[in-house]
């Protein structure tokens, strides 16, 4: 029977109308199923990531290729604990025979592999070394801890056991990170979620930000997850700790802004539907915008020689990407659900009398006083500004970013660190951490002999060929020490043409001297076409492709961003002041930031590194803020002309852009509860940045100096040559 002329409308409003409930439905069961997949994945990253600094370096670099030869030499692909026993005294026969019983029965510790070497007592007879090989394939933590618990049990009173050397301090970087799951992921949606009640005073709101921000993590997760275990991306520690802490901050940065539209909305119509819609489109330039400067910035990581660097570039990136998502579907699809209940007990009232008689502009509050104080002193707000942040900015010339040593990379007490100090004390300093030299076996006796004449090196070994037992200079291990300079070299090991020579470094392998004898020996061997390796030649390897990557990347990170703002403003001048602010701003964050590194946490100086990543985040994110506000300005400047848009822009966005501001400091702030000097380091910059940037930067700095300008501010647009 055919609808009469007044149902049939009703009909297609109500076949609309569940049109438009269904999108929202589908889409929150999308984003349940993929939180649903990811969420089980929190605490297996492990499985899937590697700490192994060597493996994050290029591929052609000496260090990389030495320890990819190793394994052929040695045929172990172990991981090397040096256990160091030191006696309260001299130590005695019956101590030095219980200790090489305890040496002896490390191998029935669960992931010690075979090969245990014999003990070597020190010169003095106050301690022994041994070298106990951790297998591969084992969880080091675990392992280190049991070899730890066993030895102890075995050794009598008055000996003390202290497990050092790669093994031990890759111990130690394992149980720093072994909080990133749980502790830091807990810190981090906390302090967002106090934030976010004290910015709503609702109780619905919070919840739906942060589960918009959480499910945002989940699904990102679970795509970084199975790329890294079809090893097409390269997962760490670190990685995964900035992975989360960006998620969580961008989502809900996000999420501020597409709220407080929601929120204007409400005002002007009484059907939620619109509001949502109405909301999307106000929002959906700014967010892109926001989150495709720091994908393109993340991106230009790849551009970096070090893994570690160039594979954060593509991970954060997805998070970011799936952060944009589930704030332009799954809040909208929620705040769909809720409407203007989400906000409850302080209800948005629909009230467009008021709307139209403010017409956008807040004339009371913090945010109006600010807009008219930036009114009425522009030039000297933008001027001090400016000048109290290049104040700031002087003190980067105290930040020591020359690399730390092994030792100070994991904050607190550390057991391999005293091992090492313990040592040094009784063995040459480099002990249990070889440089190692590979080299053609026709120049073997040449490179022994220029290793021995370096004043950085101890003794120098080669890895002996299968001799008769009790074959002269040949130990139990394999390993031929050689005599003085001009000495016959033992019979080596030979693969492919060369050997692998063992240079004992007189210096802690991660101390400053030893890096120079590493620069010396390079020097000196380059006539051979020997390569250098080992633990100290991957740290110096790794500084001099982070500086490189450092000089690289910043220039291009600040074209790229330039680039994207220019298109986005329709204008060349408003962008170019943008970067001028945040590189300042930038500038002065590493200022303060050296500043409080040696004054007050004495810090024993920074990763090369620390400023590559500070400068790719302060400014891919620290734009944002300026993006936030110059889209809104921009907005009312086609309206009211620019210096009325300046000050209704900074009266509208100033309460979400100092709320997205303090949720982004706190979650950065958060990765300081993980022991990791990096990340450490990193938390103090980019929230000390953040805030920079929304309270002086965005607040007063960009809105003083954009009024000062005018319309000329948006030359060469139209905008610059049309307001009245």
């Amino acid at each position: 029977m055919p609808e009469s002329t007044e149902t049939a409308p009703r009909a297609r409003v109500r076949r609309r109308s569940w049109i438009r409930g269904l999108v929202p439905a589908l889409l929150i069961l999308v984003w349940l199923a993929g939180a649903g997949l990811g969420g089980p994945l929190f605490g297996k990253v492990s499985e899937v990531s590697s700490n192994d600094q060597t493996s994050y370096l290029p591929s052609s670099s000496d260090a990389t290729e030495v320890q990819q030869l190793l394994g052929e030499f040695n045929d172990s692909e172990a991981i090397p604990a040096i256990v160091v026993f030191v006696g309260d005294e001299e130590l005695t026969e019956s101590q030095l025979s219980a200790i090489d019983d305890a040496v002896s029965g490390a191998t029935d510790v669960e992931g010690v592999a075979d090969e245990v070497s014999p003990a070597i007592p020190s010169e003095d007879g106050m301690a022994v070394q041994a070298f106990i090989p951790i297998s591969s394939d084992a969880d080091l933590g675990d392992a280190v801890s049991a070899l730890e618990d066993e030895l102890r049990a075995a050794v009598p009173d008055g000996v003390t056991v202290y497990v050092t050397g790669p093994a031990g301090f890759s111990a130690d970087l394992v149980a720093g990170f072994a909080g990133i799951d749980g502790l830091l992921l807990g810190v981090a949606l906390l302090a967002v979620l106090v934030i976010l009640i004290l910015v709503y005073r609702s109780l619905l709101l919070p919840i739906v930000v942060l589960s918009t921000s959480l499910f945002a993590l989940c699904v990102a997760l679970l795509v970084v997850w199975w790329l890294a275990k079809w090893e097409i991306l390269l997962l760490s520690g670190q990685t995964q700790g900035i992975l989360f802490i960006l998620v969580i901050g961008a989502a809900t940065d996000y999420s501020l802004l597409y709220v407080a539209r929601f929120r204007e909305e409400l005002r002007s119509t009484k059907d939620k539907g619109a509001a949502v819609i109405a909301a999307w489109k106000g929002s959906f330039e700014p967010i892109l915008a926001s989150g495709g400067t720091v994908i393109a910035g993340l991106m230009c990581l790849l551009l970096s020689d070090l893994k570690s660097n160039s594979t954060l570039g593509p991970v954060a990136s997805i998070g970011i990407v799936f952060a944009m998502l589930s704030a332009l579907t799954l809040l909208p699809a929620l705040l769909f659900a809720f409407g203007r209940a989400a906000f409850w007990p302080r209800r948005p009232k629909f009230e467009p009398e008021v709307v139209r008689a403010e017409d956008g502009m807040a004339t009371t509050g913090l945010w109006a006083k600010v807009a008219r104080l930036v009114q009425r002193r522009p030039r000297i707000i933008w001027i001090v500004t400016t000048l109290v942040l290049v104040v700031g900015a002087l003190g980067v010339t105290q930040l020591n970013t020359n690399g730390v040593p092994q030792s100070d990379l994991v904050l607190g007490s550390s057991e391999a660190r005293d091992g090492q100090v313990a040592l040094g004390e009784h063995f040459p300093g480099g002990s249990g951490s070889p440089v190692y030299v590979v080299v053609d076996e026709s120049k073997l006796q040449d490179a022994a002999d220029v290793m021995l004449a370096n004043d950085g090196i101890d003794s120098v070994a080669v890895t002996a060929a299968d001799s008769p037992s009790g074959s002269a200079g040949v130990t139990e291990d394999g390993i031929a020490a050689f005599g003085p300079p001009g000495t016959p070299a033992p019979e080596p090991t030979v693969v492919d043409g060369e050997v692998l020579l063992q240079g004992t470094l007189t210096d802690a392998a991660d101390s400053d001297a030893a890096a120079s004898t590493v620069r010396d020996l390079r020097a000196d061997l380059t006539d051979l076409d020997a390569r250098v390796g080992g633990v100290t030649a991957t740290a110096v390897d790794t500084n001099d492709a982070s500086v490189h990557d450092r000089n690289l990347i910043i220039p291009i990170v600040l074209v790229v961003i330039l680039f994207i703002l220019m298109l986005l403003l329709r204008s060349i001048l408003a962008p170019v002041l943008l970067i001028l602010t945040t590189v300042l701003s930038f500038g002065t964050a590493m200022g303060v930031s050296a500043l409080v590194f040696n004054g007050i946490f004495d810090f024993p100086g920074a990763d090369p590194a620390v400023p590559l990543y500070g400068f790719v985040f302060l400014v891919a994110l620290g734009i944002d803020y300026n993006i936030f506000l110059m889209t809104r300005v921009r907005e009312e400047s086609l309206k009211h002309g620019t210096r009325e848009g300046v000050l209704r822009g900074l009266a509208v966005t100033g309460g979400v852009i100092t709320s997205a501001g303090l949720v982004l400091a706190a979650t950065f702030a958060a990765l300081s509860v993980i022991p990791i000097l990096f990340l450490a380091q990193l938390a103090f910059i980019v929230a000390f940045g953040v805030l920079l940037d929304t309270f002086v930067v965005r607040t007063l700095l960009v809105p003083a100096l954009t009024y000062d300008i005018g319309r000329a501010v948006w030359w060469p647009s139209k905008l610059g040559r049309g307001e009245k």
